[in-house]
């Protein structure tokens, strides 16, 4: 599913150069749970932001599903974005005025996609929100936000989850059932499930743990 070589990412600080990723290599196979872990400044979310086609890396080859992706214009990575990669964030990311059903809408939006609202439904339901489709954020939980922002990312039937923290904001047991999710959406959908963490007992849930140091594999 998710092959990069050599994969570099370097900004420039004034006159220091700063390499996040310094010739990354991995790859992940479809259906595969992996978790990217390491300590602040090891370049996982700059490596996470490459594998969801939310930045380009400075050098090296991104082949996604068969596609290389490394050298895609903006317009060519929001659409892969949209048809094979779902986000799920530490801070939710949930638009506070609108419903948890529209809120999951959101992404049917940029596709053109019949029947929007059976299908925002069904995946609430899918994250046992059934009962809370007409609830705004500050309505919900920590917990039910999030799991709001799971039935968003899985709403356009992504081959690819990509979590972020997806437990950061959370307290250690709703963390737990949130993971419980993960590993049941997982076994019963077959997704390539990735997400980073800084926490080894989130990332033990994971079938392959991919630790970074100082923008390398270890």
């Amino acid at each position: 599913m998710i092959e990069i070589e050599n994969i570099t990412k370097v900004y420039q600080m004034g006159e220091t150069e700063v390499r996040a990723l310094d010739g990354v290599s991995l790859k992940i196979d479809d259906g595969e749970w992996a978790a990217i872990t390491g300590p602040s400044g090891s370049g996982k979310s700059t490596l996470m932001a490459i594998l969801g086609c939310l930045d380009s890396p400075t050098s090296g080859s991104y082949q996604l599903d068969g596609t290389d992706v490394a050298k895609m214009r903006d317009d060519q990575l929001a659409k892969v974005r949209n048809q094979k990669i779902g986000f799920v964030f530490q801070q939710f990311n949930l638009l506070a005025r609108t419903s948890a059903l529209e809120n999951v809408e959101l992404p049917l939006l940029y596709s053109a996609t019949n029947h929007r609202r059976e299908k925002a439904k069904a995946a609430l339901e899918a994250v046992g929100l059934g009962d809370r489709i007409t609830h705004r954020p500050n309505e919900l939980s920590g917990g039910q936000q999030q799991r709001v922002a799971i039935a968003r990312a899985l709403v356009t039937e992504p081959p690819i989850i990509l979590a972020d923290e997806p437990t950061g904001n959370l307290d250690s047991k709703t963390g737990k059932e949130i993971m419980e999710l993960f590993r049941e959406l997982h076994r019963t959908r077959g997704i390539t499930v990735i997400f980073v963490t800084h926490d080894p007992a989130i990332a033990a849930n994971a079938q392959r743990v991919i630790h970074l140091m100082d923008g390398v594999v270890v």
